[in-house]
């Protein structure tokens, strides 16, 4: 006999309720290996290097409190308690820029457990860091064109960590802010938080410009609370997220635009082009986010949205090109300095699958438990599912062995619409779920980044 659908509904959503709680157990179990394996490999004498006291994550285990820990636990407490009923009521014009003030107020609530000068204005002034090359370049010209010349060690002058892992243009956003007269890291860290915090509002107006603007404030508290905020401040790597998000938004808004015939379309589509393709000058492995933009062009059923994105990007390139540093050469090159340094020794076997774990740190259980949900090819699948491709090949590549909830953040904050999925009722549980995984990982480690 057949079940009534009064009967079977409740009942279906119990066990998928279940479902969800038995996705996020395992992802716990998979976060406790990772940390037992990596105290048995880091015990003395055990010959393997995995260069991480906190394994998974790149820190030390350091119990700790600070100046933000109470601002971010009333951050968190706001946004639970009024964040879900606001995002569902609010106009966007006003609902976005509080998202995105909301967002700011957490990452730097979270920089300020460690405390001012250990968490926010030093953070950046290490000498691995880009601020440590940044007065000795005089011409910019020249660095780009002898860029490449400087990336492996051993080489005369060779750059810092930093530096030469990454193409030339992230080292140039700190250059250009040292020019226009704010230098020093606690005007770069400024700038990190200010731009990463733009994630809050890229990730809701991309999915809804793609026709789910439901599945859009459903997700825009988890964007908020967002556990990986941690290391948006303060990180180069949340500057990259935020420059790189902002793309794929522009991005979407080009294809809706394009088919409503509005004559701007063109023109947020070259502007996305230029910022995506800026953002492979950042760091070399965000050439993936192309699956990413691909995705949204997908959705967004537009072919002219496709062609004017990669012109931008193309253009960008070409500027590149011409003052003299190609992608191709900076991107062997630095393959063959990550295997001159520690990278050579961390074991593949064990950050193949202790990456993910860092990842979930980074994502929350509501992510794992929304990954679980997907099914179709609707908007906020395809985002999430083309995340998802990304972080796979990042991580099959053994280009990413550790530090990878910093490394990772532009691919993570596209895991975020997944959350969406979830249902309605249980929303309010899983956001408290993120905002206690990113206050017990901010006070339990510190972090690095």
């Amino acid at each position: 006999m057949v079940e009534s659908p009064t009967v079977s509904s409740p009942a279906r959503r119990t066990l998928g309720i279940r479902g969800d709680l038995l996705a996020a157990g395992l992802a716990a179990l998979l976060v406790g290996a990772a940390v037992a394996v990596g105290a048995y490999l880091n015990r003395p004498g055990s010959g393997v290097v995995i260069w991480a006291e906190a394994a998974p994550l790149y820190g030390s285990w350091l119990p700790h409190y600070g100046k933000g820990t109470v601002l971010a636990v009333l951050v968190a407490v706001c946004v639970l308690a009024w964040g879900p009923a606001l995002a569902g009521r609010l106009p966007w014009r006003r609902l976005l820029p509080l998202g995105y003030v909301a967002s700011l107020a957490w990452i730097v609530a979270l920089a300020l457990v460690d405390g001012w000068t250990r968490g926010f204005a030093r953070r950046l002034a290490t000498p691995h860091e880009y601020l440590h090359e940044v007065a000795g370049i005089t011409d910019i010209p020249a660095m780009l064109a002898g860029f490449s010349d400087r990336i492996l060690a051993g080489q005369p002058d060779n750059w810092t960590t930093h530096v030469a892992g990454h193409p030339p243009g992230a080292t140039l956003m700190f250059v250009w802010l040292d020019r226009l007269g704010l230098s020093g890291p606690v005007w770069a860290a400024i700038v990190c938080v200010l731009v990463g915090a733009l994630v809050a509002v890229a990730v809701p107006v991309t999915i809804a410009a793609l026709g789910r603007p439901e599945a859009a404030r459903a997700s825009l508290p988890f964007v908020v609370l967002f556990p990986g905020a941690v290391w948006l401040g303060v990180s180069a790597d949340g500057l990259f997220a935020g420059v790189t998000a902002t793309g794929i938004a522009l991005l979407a808004l080009a294809t809706r635009w394009f088919r409503e015939r509005r004559t701007s379309a063109p023109w947020a589509a070259l502007g996305a082009g230029m910022l995506l393709g800026f953002g492979i000058f950042l760091s070399y492995g965000l050439l993936l986010l192309g699956l990413v933009a691909l995705a949204v062009v997908l959705c967004g059923r537009s072919g002219k949205a496709l062609l004017a994105v990669a012109a931008g990007a193309a253009g960008v390139a070409a500027v590149f090109a011409v003052a003299g540093f190609w992608w191709l050469d900076g991107y062997h090159l630095v393959v063959e300095r990550y295997y001159q340094g520690i990278a050579s020794r961390r074991p593949y076997e064990y950050w193949v699958w202790a990456n993910i774990a860092c990842l979930v740190l980074a994502t929350g259980p509501a992510v794992v438990a929304g990954v679980r949900r997907l099914r179709g090819w609707e908007p906020v699948v395809v985002l999430t599912g083309a995340a998802l491709l990304a972080v796979t090949a990042a991580d099959l590549s053994g280009l990413s062995k550790a530090e990878v909830e910093r490394i990772w953040l532009p691919f993570a904050v596209w895991l975020l619409p997944a959350t969406a999925l979830l249902p309605q009722e249980t929303r309010r549980w899983w956001l408290a779920g993120q905002a206690a995984l990113a206050l017990a990982v901010n006070h339990l480690v510190l972090t690095v980044w």
